[in-house]
């Protein structure tokens, strides 16, 4: 470090002069200029916070000649004025350097910041006056751009990209409630309109006018706005309600796609706009209510007219994921969005798992959209067959399971011994079926599931190779590696959890896939000869296939853990084998235009466009009113009359499947409604236990359970009753509203084990007006010893032109 001047300067010895050409002369103007120079200096840095400052700029550490005698007058020889003036500005330089060196090693992270609601004050400002603000200047504040989003619809809050500092700072202002650490959720047709009963000619497609009028609301990876699901034919301009915008650059809005933004924090480009980057939004924009497309399939299969449940719905699209990945901050960012909007049904297929409601932004967020009327479809998750594994529990939310259709894409194994097994693929070669091909089950032993990464010690080159699937993905990438080994096919068996549930995929050589309980006769044919042989037969897509109706493995279950009094999920829809419109993406880049996928994912859309019919019938209705309809008009039996099946071709539980299969046709003229108010929830809410804090972090406002009440669980009118009589009998009351015809009356009908008695007062409702409401209890009692096991039933209420049926549950006990 250079000295301005030595110790004898400040001393006073005016001898400290350079004997050589004078250059320049420094009086008391150009010192106090230098000290001003420094103290801009200090001033700049001195907003951000000491711990970002990795070094000490003190200008008593670096002296001016300031005492001397003759301080008008301190002379340089030239050279010492330039490197004087060079080492200056380079010094300046290395502060800035270093500054922006270490604060760019400040590690920040997003988070939302739950704050109590503001009363008088701009919510914005009101959220930015809770980060911090360092000082600029001696006059002037200035506050680091770290906000992200400001809720102000379903959530009182705010997104911000704060440091560790930063955010304590934050918790220790006035109307801190809670921190949530950002993280990332994961993502959970031409024949399903048919499959429902949906049709032009009759039921609620005519009756509803296909949707006409309703808004639904989608938060997904964007949407593919070229694509023909999503012409305008037919449809009339958006409700003068609507208030959305459209943020395609040029183009992509019409009567169809009414709105379209993007969200983005850190991970996506906030000027980017909402163009589907991964299919997956365009997938379920098209399911929910794409408009009618002749001829639609997938490399020749599943051919058909395709169209999604509410064909001329309105679209407004809210992309809060970008290739697959999800932020909870963007989530609740088209949330807030959406509900500004006035959408009247909001769909998305992601959620966070289990957890209490006061802790979830989710919980609180779908909370305030469906106080303000609006209907939220959620997807159970896809993390089945494990039990309790149900996620978006809530219940003013209709929560999603998936389920299979009665169409296969079919890919036959006929085995050298004759024997036929049936498969899926949607590879479909037209000259199959002619060559026999060695069968090889590459294991170490026969008892081992085989590893088809690693080929070692199996010769595989011109044989058919039997594997195993990895569950939901990475079964194409496991015939990529038998084809890069020099297979010539594939059988890929189910693991047994995975049961009968065959996913029809875009495989890369010829393949099928079979269930656990084919593979193994495989497997045993394969240990019965010395010589095993297959031949693979594909013959395309293959109608009426039976059992239809099953629930798939992957599609979670109930209990629910936050609130295991409710019955989770509510509700099945299609979700396995779905055709539906798709955008090209890095891992899909040839636009088929359609694309099979499965999930709850693909549940979710279904329901949502199904609630956007009734609600177009029924414009008045509450998202309660709406829910009850659809679960108590559901299907609890498969298309041969049979119980509904699960993965393992077991009758499903109500915890698989919710109260049932979706029927559309009769969703739309329930007879009855089990309906709800907000009160009714925070009753509930309070019930749980949790507190009046939690409650009021729920319902973005104060509660005083004391004031309100408290309900159990059971007591919430809900169109499900979960109960457990193991101690004694157990008593609740339920309210019905009549929605049907004006004079109607109603008997109830019990089915139940025999150990379990149920006495329903009254038995017999009698209605005279529309809308007329009627209270019923229903005691429920064991006649000896329930076990540990579950028992499960149904109340009817049976009229001579409806049928109401809600689930009664017992749970197992734990």
């Amino acid at each position: 470090m250079l000295l301005i001047s030595s110790d004898s300067c400040l001393s006073g010895n005016t001898s400290c002069r350079y004997s050589g050409p004078k250059c320049h002369k420094y009086n008391s103007g150009s010192l106090a200029t230098l000290r001003w120079y420094y103290g801009t200096i200090r001033r700049h840095i001195s907003h951000f916070p000491p711990s970002y400052l990795h070094f000490n700029f003190d200008l008593h550490r670096y002296p001016i000649p300031i005492s001397s005698p003759d301080p008008s007058l301190l002379t340089m020889n030239p050279s010492s004025c330039f490197f004087f003036y060079l080492f200056l500005y380079l010094y300046v330089c290395s502060l800035y350097f270093n500054f922006f060196a270490f604060a760019s090693n400040i590690e920040r992270k997003n988070y939302i910041i739950h704050v109590q609601p503001p009363d008088d004050f701009d919510t914005e400002v009101y959220h930015r006056s809770f980060l911090p603000v360092y000082h600029t200047t001696e006059s002037e504040l200035e506050e680091p751009q770290h906000l992200i989003y400001s809720y102000s619809e379903v959530f009182s809050g705010f997104a911000a990209r704060l440091s560790e500092e930063e955010l304590n700072a934050v918790k220790k202002k006035d109307g801190f409630l809670h921190v949530y650490p950002d993280q990332y959720v994961p993502l959970a047709t031409t024949h399903s309109p048919d499959f429902l009963g949906l049709h032009t000619g009759g039921g609620s497609w005519p009756r509803s006018g296909l949707g006409r009028g309703v808004i639904i609301g989608m938060l997904d990876t964007g949407i593919l706005p070229s694509h023909a699901s999503f012409t305008d034919d037919g449809l009339p301009p958006p409700p003068k309600r609507w208030k959305g915008i459209c943020e395609f650059k040029t183009g992509g809005c019409n009567n169809k796609i009414i709105g379209a933004r993007a969200f983005g924090s850190a991970v996506i480009n906030m000027t980017a706009p909402p163009i589907d980057d991964a299919g997956h939004g365009t997938h379920t924009a098209s399911t929910a209510a794409g408009n009618f497309v002749g001829d639609a399939s997938y490399k020749g299969n599943a051919n058909g007219t395709a169209a999604g449940m509410a064909p001329h719905a309105h679209l407004a699209i809210y992309k809060v994921c970008t290739r697959g990945r999800c932020s909870i901050v963007d989530v609740l960012a088209g949330l807030d969005a959406a509900v500004k909007d006035r959408v009247d049904v909001l769909s998305f297929s992601l959620g966070l798992s289990s957890g209490p409601f006061q802790y979830d932004p989710i919980a609180m967020a779908t909370f305030k959209a469906m106080e303000k009327g609006i209907f939220v479809s959620c997807a159970a998750g896809n993390n089945g067959p494990a039990i309790g594994s149900v996620s978006n529990e809530f219940p003013w939310v209709l929560t999603v399971a998936a389920g299979t259709m009665d169409r296969s894409i079919r890919a036959t194994v006929k085995l050298g011994n004759g024997e036929e097994l049936d498969g899926e693929s949607l590879f479909q070669p037209a000259d199959s079926g002619s060559v026999s091909y060695p069968l090889v089950y590459p294991a170490s032993n026969m008892a081992a599931n085989p590893d088809c990464e690693n080929f070692e010690g199996f010769d595989i080159h011109g044989k058919i190779v039997l594997c195993m699937s990895s569950g939901l993905s990475g079964r194409v990438e496991i015939g990529s590696s038998v084809l890069g080994y020099g297979g010539t096919g594939m059988v890929l068996m189910n693991s047994k959890p995975e049961g009968y549930t065959t996913f029809a995929d875009a495989h890369v050589l010829p393949a099928s896939h079979v269930s656990y309980n084919n593979g193994a006769r495989i497997i045993s044919y394969i240990n019965s000869t010395t010589n095993p042989t297959a031949t693979l037969v594909f013959k395309g897509t293959v109608m009426d296939s039976s059992p239809s109706r099953t629930i798939a493995f992957f599609s979670s279950r109930g209990p629910s853990k936050a609130t295991p009094g409710i019955l989770k999920p509510d509700i099945t829809g299609p979700g396995m084998n779905i055709l539906a419109a798709w955008a090209p993406t890095l891992m899909h880049p040839f636009d088929q235009g359609f694309n099979v996928v499965s999930g709850t994912s693909m549940a979710t859309p279904h329901l949502s466009g199904i609630a956007a019919l009734i609600k177009s019938v029924h414009p008045d209705w509450s998202p309660a009113a709406i829910k009850s309809a659809i679960m108590t008009t559901s299907d609890n039996v498969d298309s041969t009359g049979q119980p509904i099946k699960d993965e393992q071709y077991q009758k499903a539980s109500f915890f698989a499947m919710g109260a049932g299969h979706v029927n559309p046709s009769r969703a739309v003229d329930p007879g009855l409604v089990y309906d709800l108010g907000v009160n009714d929830y925070i009753s509930y809410l309070c019930g749980l236990g949790a507190g009046d804090a939690a409650v009021s972090t729920v319902v973005h406002r104060s509660v005083n359970c004391s004031l309100v009440g408290s309900i159990k669980e059971a007591e919430l009118n809900y169109p499900a009753i979960l109960i457990d009589p193991r101690s004694g009998p157990v008593t609740v009351n339920r309210t019905v509203t009549n929605v049907g015809l004006a004079k109607s009356r109603y008997a109830a009908v019990v089915y139940m084990p025999k150990e379990i008695k149920v006495i329903v007062r009254p038995r017999i409702l009698h209605f005279s007006d529309v809308n007329q409401k009627m209270t019923f209890a229903v005691t429920v009692s064991s006649r000896g010893n329930l076990g540990n096991a579950g028992v499960e039933g149904s109340l009817l209420w049976v009229s001579s032109s409806h049928v109401v049926r809600s689930p009664i549950v017992i749970p197992a006990s734990t």
